[in-house]
Parts: structure tokens; sequence; C-alpha cells
């Protein structure tokens, strides 16, 4: 009884040891991240996505790290090597947690980047492709912040490039505001970004 009793107090502790361990590891990580050292971030985040073999987040937050990296700078090859890291990052999320809304925007973001890296050779092959993303996106999760906001955002981009009407999409944009206000995410960990780019896009649709 002695010996049982041993080894599930042993049993619980690794896993509090483990749960804690995940926890200082992504706190660090996204401490890091901001602090604008983003590759540091990135090494982080893929180290503990390899400990948390079941665990999309870590792969999500790599995506998120490199894809949001390639979008503020201009060097052709560092964004190329920053969406092939991106890519693949996604790509192990996904494996793990497919029909996941957030893992479809974070899709739909790598390919508008690669879109913005080179708009006329990839704005007609994936800019169909980001609007299938999100209108699934949408079915999966009618009322998730980020869905709403990131589909009205790329598609407010498309209206505007070609002299459309962008009011139904600045509509959706003051929907995603208020989405944001009551949004809970599932773990502590779990996508919370984007309220403060929603509401700054809402201010110009109303200047």
């Amino acid at each position: 009884m002695i010996r049982i009793i041993t080894l599930i107090i042993l049993f619980v502790f690794n896993c509090v040891s483990a749960q804690s361990q995940y926890e200082t590891g992504m706190q660090k990580a996204f401490a890091l991240w901001g602090e604008n050292k983003t590759t540091e971030a990135s090494a982080l985040f893929e180290r503990i996505a390899g400990a948390e073999k079941t665990n999309w987040l870590p792969s999500y937050y790599v995506a998120l790290v490199n894809t949001t990296e390639a979008f503020q700078i201009k060097d052709k090859e560092k964004i190329s090597a920053l969406l092939l890291k991106a890519q693949t990052a996604q790509d192990n999320a996904t494996a793990l947690s497919p029909n996941n809304a957030e893992l479809l925007v974070m899709q739909a973001l790598i390919h508008t980047a690669w879109i913005v890296y080179d708009p006329m050779n990839n704005g007609m092959k994936l800019s169909g492709k980001v609007n299938e993303i999100y209108t699934k996106a949408l079915v999966l999760a009618p009322n998730n912040p980020r869905v709403v906001f990131s589909k009205a955002e790329f598609e407010i981009g498309s209206a505007a490039y070609f002299g459309n009407d962008t009011a139904p999409m600045c509509k959706e944009i003051e929907r995603a505001v208020a989405l944001f206000a009551t949004f809970k995410p599932e773990t502590p960990f779990s996508p919370k970004w984007g309220k403060e780019r929603a509401e700054e896009a809402l201010k110009k649709c109303k200047e």
C-alpha cells in the first residue's frame, strides 16, 4: 500500500512539475517576444513544442512569431525563410488540432504574408484560398473575434484595392471589437491577440 501511495505521489509530482515547466517556458517565450527577441522566442516555443508533443499551442506561436516578423521586414530572403518556418510549425499544429478556427486564421495570415511578399505572383494564386479559409473558420467559430476581425481586415484590403464599398467589412470589424470585449480564452496561453488592431481598424473606418 505504501509503495502504491508513493507511486501516486511521484506521478502527481511529475505532472505538476511538467506543467510548471510548460508554464514557465511559455511565459519566458512570451517575455522574449515582448522584448522583440523574435529569434529567441521562436526557438524557445519550438523547444516547448518538442516537449509538449500533443499540445498545438507552442507550434502555433512559432508560426505566429515568424509570420508577424515577416510582415514587419523588407528583406525578401529573410521573409521567405520566416514564412517557411512558420508553415512548418503551422503544419505541425494542424496535425495535432485539425478543424481549429485559430489555426485556420493562422494559415490565412501566412498566405496573406506571401501575398504581401509578392502581390503580382501570389495575389491571384492565394487570395481565393484565404477567403475559403476564413469562410470555413467563420462556420467553425462565428463568434471568435480573431476570425471575424481577420476575415473583415483581409476583405477590406481587397475592397479598397478594387474600389469597392468597405462599409460591410467595417460593420464586421465593429462586431469584432464588441466580441473582443467579452471573449475569454480557453487556457492562459490560448490566443488572445487582435483587440488593439481591431480598435485601430475601426477608427480608420470612421475617418
